[in-house]
């Protein structure tokens, strides 16, 4: 009842809000092509921000690297230059270096295992946005990345020499690592880079490999869940704080419905990749049990290393992630 009452009483203040003063307008960067789950999860959040706002608040998603490229996203809404954006996590690493929790190799395999990783992750990644005056919004998974190769892989040397694509610092140690060439490409120009066969391989989602169509140029898919990372929604604080209380709590409110309803379809997506890759003649093969054993072994040399350059805040996160089960 209580909760009934308080419902009543923020629309009946956003009514007054919205009779009072124009709509407020803000625009939402992101890198991700319109149709991708991300980005549709993005555009049913600004319905619901401007449906529970009583239109007191519109949000303008923009993009597919309409207004600025990825990695320029979370620059320009520190600037000013737009309100609101999306990146990923990863992205942030040479400045937020507790970011790379995400693609630490292996530590992940599952999407309860990001759970609970995000939970406590997210107060540090809070503190360091806030520093830069962004404020988090929600976050949701990419589904796991696996392995997509031009050849099979049966052995680790059948990746030296190789050109992976890598898309952050993390994934070009990751490359460096196994020995490829990292050649950095954002996920919206995978099908052009395969095309001009820039890149060999590539460790990513089902979904992107479905997105891109890489079928003809890349023959192999191995499912090795190395890690599940994931996208981030932020907004400019100045931005957010010149808003009415009440509209304030509408977007903090239809975040959370944003990071529900996106760990859902994350799932979903990531069933139905697997299956339209299958559909396409690629196989989810299952990698060789020695060629596991030897990435699963440079994982735990890529989190010595991860945990020795961030210090303090690594041990925050994976001593209870590890030892509070």
């Amino acid at each position: 009842m209580k909760k009934k009452w308080a419902v009543a009483a923020l629309l009946a203040a956003l009514g007054q809000l919205c009779l009072a003063q124009t709509p407020t307008q803000w625009q939402l960067a992101t890198g991700y092509r319109a149709e991708s789950f991300h980005t549709r999860n993005l555009s049913a959040f600004a319905l619901d921000v401007e449906k529970v706002s009583q239109g007191a608040l519109q949000i303008q998603v923009r993009p597919n690297n309409e207004l600025f490229k990825l990695a320029e996203i979370r620059q320009s809404v520190q600037d000013g230059r737009v309100q609101a954006g999306e990146v990923i996590m990863t992205g942030l690493v040479g400045e937020v270096p507790i970011a790379g929790a995400d693609t630490i190799p292996f530590v992940v395999q599952s999407y309860g295992d990001a759970r609970r990783l995000w939970g406590l992750q997210r107060p540090l990644i809070e503190k360091h946005l806030a520093e830069r005056g962004l404020k988090v919004l929600y976050a949701v998974p990419w589904p796991p990345q696996g392995l997509f190769t031009g050849a099979p892989v049966r052995s680790m040397t059948d990746l030296k020499g190789s050109r992976m694509r890598t898309y952050n610092l993390s994934t070009q140690r990751i490359a460096q690592m196994l020995g490829a060439s990292p050649v950095d490409v954002p996920m919206a120009e995978v099908n052009q880079a395969l095309s001009e066969g820039r890149v060999d391989n590539m460790i990513t989602s089902a979904v992107t490999g479905v997105e891109n169509k890489v079928w003809g140029r890349i023959g192999h898919y191995y499912p090795i869940n190395a890690w599940f990372p994931k996208n981030l929604v932020f907004v400019n604080v100045k931005a957010f704080e010149a808003l009415p209380i009440p509209v304030r709590e509408a977007v903090t409110q239809a975040a959370a419905r944003a990071e529900a309803r996106g760990w859902t379809m994350s799932e979903t997506v990531a069933t139905e990749s697997t299956r339209e890759l299958a559909a396409q003649g690629m196989k989810g093969e299952r990698i060789a049990p020695a060629v596991e054993a030897e990435l699963k072994r440079l994982g735990e040399k890529f989190s010595r290393e991860w945990v020795q350059s961030v210090g303090h805040e690594a041990n925050v996160i994976f001593v209870p992630y590890y030892f509070q089960r």
